[in-house]
């Protein structure tokens, strides 16, 4: 009984019908995929969004430690570079 099963070769309707169904699951899988992509870009804009109105909230509050901070980063930022391109001189 079990060599009549393996014996049976398959017809070209069982073919097509196997191939549709791999092919359903792939489309199925990749529109999956697309969608938590999707999700994913508009959950990090939003997030993005909201730190930038975090920021601005911050810098209306307190302007002169706001500025202070970008003073500072500037100095770093420049004593970084400066000493950068003395090292290659």
């Amino acid at each position: 009984m079990a060599n009549s099963v393996l014996d049976k070769q398959p017809t070209v309707d069982d073919i097509y019908r196997e191939v549709n169904r791999i092919k359903s699951i792939v489309t199925d899988a990749v529109d999956e995929g697309v969608q938590t992509a999707i999700r994913a870009i508009k959950q990090g804009r939003d997030t993005a969004d909201d730190v930038v109105h975090d920021a601005r909230f911050a810098i209306k509050r307190n302007p002169l430690q706001a500025a202070g901070i970008v003073l500072a980063v500037g100095v770093v930022i420049g004593s970084l570079f400066t000493l950068l391109t003395a090292r290659r001189s």
